[in-house]
């Protein structure tokens, strides 16, 4: 498994294309997004938790369906799969390296939502460390499985979105309903319930890709 994050990892430090759609997409995303709201409207505050999971969602799902085509590319996906190792592996190894780039991406994208909506920093930097990387991480579990079937369909950039949020829809409900709270001042207690949710989610998404990555890479 090491190996295979070191491998994408290097060949991302090669050619940034992964870490560059997801920056440039997202800024994008936000800038319009913030700018569709008055800055005098009181709803733009209430209006940013979900600004933000819309920028980081169809920008993650753009990079993280390169992923697994960068491997497609010259039946490179089909030598991995004969490799001596555990498919589940080649999931777990996918999946990591897909939640590194979206949480480094991440880590530029989420200043950026502060400036563009006026946010005090250090609070809502504090009330997001928590939700974004159990959100990325179950982001990234999902999307890598649906990946590898959407691969092989002629409308790979269409149907992975068809496929992944419909399923993924309670994650990222659960995302901006604790980063609603959290930014208003509610405390954590309060939105426990919506921590279950997505710790469940994380933790069902890593077994079932895991699980079925074989089925799901299968010609």
């Amino acid at each position: 498994m090491l190996s295979l994050l070191w491998k994408d990892l290097l060949v991302e430090l090669r050619t940034k294309e992964t870490l560059a759609s997801l920056f440039l997409l997202g800024t994008l995303l936000l800038l319009v997004l913030s700018f569709a709201f008055d800055p005098t409207n009181p709803l733009r505050e209430s209006a940013a938790p979900g600004v933000l999971w819309v920028a980081i969602i169809f920008a993650g799902t753009g990079a993280i369906n390169r992923s697994l085509l960068r491997e497609r590319e010259n039946d490179a996906l089909s030598g991995l799969l004969l490799a001596p190792i555990d498919r589940g592996t080649i999931f777990l190894a996918k999946a990591t390296i897909n939640f590194i780039l979206l949480w480094i991406a991440e880590c530029f994208l989420v200043p950026l939502f502060i400036f563009f909506f006026n946010l005090p920093f250090l609070s809502t930097i504090a009330s997001l460390a928590i939700v974004v990387p159990l959100t990325t991480l179950g982001f990234a579990a999902i999307a890598t499985l649906f990946s590898a079937i959407a691969i092989r369909t002629r409308a790979r950039e269409i149907m992975l979105p068809l496929l992944m949020l419909p399923l993924a829809t309670p994650l990222f409900l659960a995302a901006v309903e604790i980063t609603t709270a959290l930014l208003a001042g509610t405390p954590l207690a309060q939105v426990s319930h919506w921590f279950r949710l997505m710790l469940a989610f994380d933790v069902v998404f890593l077994v079932v890709g895991w699980l079925t990555f074989e089925y799901a890479v299968a010609e």
